[in-house]
């Protein structure tokens, strides 16, 4: 029965339709992404198709700004929480949202905030004392676990929390990992429990210990960055190159920027040249064959392969660097031309998207070496541009949300959208000139 409710659970419609939203809607969300992880990618289009609405109000802005946070776009859920209702889920968020970014004066004050506004103590004094762990004042953060009493005191987060803070003020091993296997007692998914039990045996040299507890781990969402890094350095050791190197992808899948693994995985991708068996290289050797093959060698409709070759796709293999977005938003491209190539890549054992992260890295902004006012004008919401409608489907078709994902095109990557011509193109060019803005090859 309760594989039945699982399958039944929708998240575009949590997201997009104006029903409950709160801590339990969160949840099954968390939960819906831990069993498929394809719900990601669902929860991205939604989240996507929310923010190109035209207008929000305070309450919308809460849904929105929570499931940017869960999508790990911390800047973005910063600046549309503060636009908020001002309630208790707002400000909890905020707070969740400024510790990931490292910003933990601000996350505590955020979390007294929600505290004062209704969200419940408990979890709030628990983020603080987080928050107050990670800027060395672990003895700070001791007092406030120190003060929580009653039932609280034996869930998994609490156990967490006290034994990664009994950790930062140099507190007993022994003591530390018995509140880890406590933690993972009470909820045998929790990530940080999971992630901090694996890294003690981890020091201690229990290998297989270690790595069956980073797969545990790794399995629920969000994941424990560190679990996913570790467990890629023990594939690593064992010459599984391939397994690492999906752990590594993991995190780059939601942190493009991150530089310890997009180091990690160059590292597998050029280890695995010189280890690897016979039957893998077979593999890997068939597959390479079946990627080249032109897409002209298959009966397509007209405006099917009219569409590929605009677009550049020659091969099975770019039509797996493509997603379904992607193909969506060309001119002339509906969803019978859609159905079309999905039987065609199915025929092979392939699907769109599934090489979506080996495309090369486009011209991008670093935001670290923008000024703050530079790195908030690019956080700025695309609607801020008041686009006419055409040009602001456009927007949504291609995930456009903010003014630096904008700048990262090309005119001719709009001119692609359809129904954007070239009047829409010089709208949109002069609504960034005056910014200060422009596209990318301008």
């Amino acid at each position: 029965m309760a594989v039945a409710v699982a399958t039944e659970f929708d998240v575009k419609q949590v997201v997009l339709v104006n029903g409950p939203f709160g801590p339990s809607e969160v949840k099954q969300i968390r939960e819906a992404i831990s069993r498929d992880h394809a719900t990601f990618q669902r929860l991205r289009d939604a989240v996507n198709e929310l923010q190109g609405k035209e207008e929000h109000t305070p309450a919308s802005r809460v849904r929105l700004g929570v499931c940017l946070f869960l999508l790990g776009r911390y800047y973005r859920a910063i600046e549309v929480l503060r636009q908020a209702d001002g309630g208790a889920m707002a400000h909890f968020y905020l707070a969740k949202s400024y510790f990931a970014r490292s910003q933990y004066k601000e996350a505590v004050d955020s979390y007294q905030a929600a505290e004062k506004a209704g969200y419940e103590a408990g979890l709030c004094n628990l983020g603080k004392a987080e928050a107050l762990r990670y800027t060395d004042d672990a003895k700070a953060a001791l007092n406030v676990l120190d003060n929580m009493f009653g039932p609280i005191e034996q869930t998994a987060e609490y156990l967490y929390q006290r034994g990664a803070t009994v950790s930062a003020v140099g507190g007993n091993p022994a003591e530390v990992v018995k509140l880890y296997e406590r933690a993972v007692e009470a909820d045998r998914g929790h990530p940080g429990a999971l992630f901090g039990l694996a890294l003690e045996n981890d020091r201690y040299g229990n290998d297989e210990l270690a790595m069956d507890l980073y797969k545990k781990a790794v399995l629920t969402f969000p994941t424990h960055v560190g679990s996913l890094i570790n467990l890629g350095l023990l594939y690593e050791d064992r010459d599984q190159f391939e397994k690492a190197a999906q752990c590594y992808q993991r995190v780059l899948d939601i942190y493009p920027d991150h530089p310890r693994a997009a180091l990690f995985f160059k590292d597998t991708e050029a280890s695995n040249e010189q280890f690897y068996d016979d039957d893998a290289q077979k593999k890997r050797d068939r597959m390479s064959q079946v990627l080249a093959i032109p897409v002209t060698d298959f009966e397509l409709s007209v405006r099917s392969r009219n569409c590929l070759q605009k677009m550049g796709v020659n091969t099975l293999g770019d039509l797996g660097r493509i997603t379904e977005a992607e193909l969506l938003a060309s001119k002339n491209f509906g969803e019978t031309s859609l159905v079309e190539i999905k039987d065609m890549l199915s025929s092979k054992g392939l699907r769109l998207g599934q090489f979506a992260t080996e495309r090369p890295a486009t011209e991008s902004y670093e935001p670290e070496a923008l000024s703050a006012d530079e790195q908030a004008m690019l956080a700025k919401p695309v609607s801020d541009l008041n686009l006419s409608v055409r040009a602001r489907k456009c927007m949504i078709r291609l995930g456009i949300n903010t003014l630096g994902e904008l700048c990262r095109r090309t005119g001719d990557d709009l001119l692609e959208c359809k129904n954007f011509g070239v009047t829409s193109l010089n709208e949109v060019r002069e609504k960034l000139t005056a910014m200060s803005l422009k596209l990318r090859g301008d």
